[in-house]
């Protein structure tokens, strides 16, 4: 499986495009190429993974990597960054991108809302998509975080409409500002299929036609959707498989006149750290890859990627890919399987990058000419002037869900962050699986809760002691920053688990669809054990300092995303009576109102390596 170095050159964009339900061609302007001259240019800007990430993300968050040097003082490597992201300069750069070009569309591979901040999620999100009406963005696939709320919710969000949710009720609030009015762009499902119905949930594909050049887009999410997202978000639905549903839309395509086939698939790449060679000493070191790595600085994708076998196996038709779900930035060749080289990319989430791809249309056979496509990662710097309209959009709702935001809930000593130490365990996973523990809207008919379980991947920032922008005490927290860590709105669920379920759930975090990428459970207060690359290691297993008795049955506690088998811990789903609750972050919320200051313990509850 070659991997081809791409090093290619920055381009600019052109026009905007009016927006059209799927399966009709969206005209923009005619044909203007001369006779003779059947080649005309075309570009394509693209995203990923945006999270509703409108105000520009702060910590690791809003920096990307771009070079390294030796630090003097100690001797070794550090990472040169810089910080980026923020729509309000997304829209700049996407706008600048455009100049002096005919042919123009900007289109995204899923995840642009769900797990975002709270100037967002407040109001189901409403704003990210008012906020990416207002960039210009043609056409989207869906990613798994769409479903967060639920398939009906998703349609919502296309289509427009508010939810009568009590103004505010739960700290979420629809149609706040004014009458939402839904996606100017066009949203994607190709692979998703309403039981109930047996047809997509939204449109599967769309065509764009500006200026002569006409171009088809098919979006989909990954198959493994389900396995990911909550279980009621996904329930009476079926995700197919990528290639088969693909390759089956390109007939489709091609009896409605149209040649140019780009796959939006929210799936995408693991990427390989990078061997860097000090310029003055000749050494090579192992450390984090540049945002432009992959591949088009050295980097080739690492073996096994989701994205990989997909590619592969496209329809040749289909012309280039536009990936997401890894947060990986890369533009990259997986040929196609016919062995012509065909554009995979991603850039990277949180709009602190977007890719940049050229290309020549052929308006005689009416399709892209493969060879002449070429793309760049480009970052979103914040040495530009901010977007107008996008500061309005962020102001209009920063006024509106400051209330919520801004409420203390208590202090901590210092920071309390996700970082790892060798057995898996952080500080902040502690913390939350603790506050999991003591929530009591999970105890039901006397039968209390006695361990908690946290996924690491639902932990999405550090806590941090530092000042907010509401001006509270240094070390104070407030519910924003709270929300920040958790953003999901997951359900706290109780359940019933044999000893065995649960020496299988351990196990499950370094087997099987986890093996390559363990995911190290946070876990509270009096249960410990000690991990080993094959799982825990057998007696081990302990509550409150007695050995976890196989045969026995414990009640736990767990957000409804991992009860319901995401992350591939399908122990949860042998759990027995399950009880619903409140929200994951009430109960963090609470905690950390009861237990002001807070202090971080040690990291004592995983011991072992994986």
């Amino acid at each position: 499986m070659p991997r081809n170095t791409r090093k290619l050159r920055p381009v600019v964009a052109v026009a905007a495009v009016a927006l059209a339900a799927a399966a009709v061609a969206t005209p923009v302007g005619t044909a203007s190429a001369k006779p003779g001259k059947h080649l005309v240019d075309v570009q394509l800007l693209s995203f990923n993974d945006f999270h509703g990430n409108l105000e520009a993300p702060s910590g690791s968050s809003g920096r990307l990597v771009t070079g390294h040097h030796i630090d003097p003082a100690t001797g070794a490597p550090v990472d040169e960054t810089v910080n980026v992201g923020g729509v309000e300069y997304l829209a700049s750069h996407l706008a600048e991108a455009r100049k002096g070009h005919k042919r123009s569309l900007t289109v995204a591979a899923g995840d642009l809302i769900g797990a975002s901040p709270l100037l967002s999620a407040a109001f189901h999100d409403e704003p990210s998509i008012e906020a990416l009406n207002k960039l210009g963005l043609d056409v989207t696939s869906v990613g798994n975080h769409e479903f967060d709320e639920g398939y009906k919710e998703l349609q919502r969000i296309a289509k427009g409409g508010c939810i009568d949710d009590g103004d505010g009720e739960d700290n979420q609030n629809s149609c706040a500002a004014h009458e939402y009015d839904g996606a100017d762009f066009d949203i994607l499902a190709s692979n998703v299929v309403e039981d109930a119905s047996g047809k997509t949930i939204l449109p599967s594909y769309a065509i764009k036609e500006v200026d002569g050049v006409k171009i088809g887009f098919i979006g989909m999410t990954l198959e493994g959707t389900p396995d990911i997202v909550t279980a009621e978000g996904v329930k009476g639905l079926t995700f197919k498989d990528e290639v088969e549903t693909a390759n089956a839309l390109v007939p489709k395509l091609k009896s409605k006149g149209v040649k140019a086939i780009v796959t939006l698939i929210h799936e995408g790449a693991n990427l390989p750290r990078e061997k860097w060679t000090d310029p003055a000493t000749g050494k090579v070191y192992d450390v984090n890859a540049r945002y432009d790595y992959t591949c088009e600085g050295g980097g080739e994708l690492v073996a096994g990627s989701p994205i990989v076998p997909i590619a592969e196996n496209l329809d040749p038709e289909i012309d280039m890919l536009v990936t997401g779900h890894t947060h990986n930035p890369y533009v990259c060749d997986v040929p196609d399987p016919n062995g012509k080289s065909r554009l995979v990319t991603s850039a990277s989430s949180f709009g602190r990058l977007y890719t940049e791809t050229n290309l020549k249309y052929d308006l005689k056979k009416r399709d892209i000419v493969r060879s002449s496509v070429k793309g760049s990662n480009l970052l979103v710097t914040r040495d530009v002037a901010k977007a107008p309209e996008q500061t309005t959009l962020i102001n209009t709702y920063k006024e509106l869900v400051t209330p919520i935001a801004s409420r203390v809930l208590g202090s901590i000593s210092g920071d309390i962050t996700r970082t790892a130490n060798a057995s898996g365990e952080s500080a902040l996973g502690d913390l939350i699986a603790d506050a999991q523990l003591a929530d009591q809207s999970t105890v039901v008919n006397g039968q209390t809760p006695v361990i908690a379980f946290m996924n690491p991947g639902g932990i999405r920032a550090d806590l941090t002691a530092a000042n907010s922008p509401y001006g509270e005490a240094v070390g104070d927290v407030t519910y924003d920053e709270a929300f920040t860590v958790q953003p999901f709105n997951n359900f706290m669920v109780s359940l019933t688990m044999t000893g065995q379920d649960i020496y299988d759930l351990l196990t499950q975090q370094v087997t099987g669809a986890n093996a390559a990428s363990h995911k190290i459970l946070q876990v509270s207060e009096g249960f410990s054990y000690q991990i080993s690359p094959s799982g825990p290691v057998d007696g081990s297993v302990t509550l409150n300092g007695q050995p976890i008795d196989k045969a026995a049955s414990y009640r736990v506690v767990t957000n409804n995303f991992l009860q319901g088998g995401g992350d591939a811990f399908a122990a949860f789903t042998k759990g027995t009576d399950p009880y619903y609750g409140g929200l994951d972050i009430d109960a963090f919320s609470a905690y950390l109102e009861a237990n002001s200051p807070y202090t971080p313990g040690p990291l004592d509850r995983i011991t072992g390596t994986h």
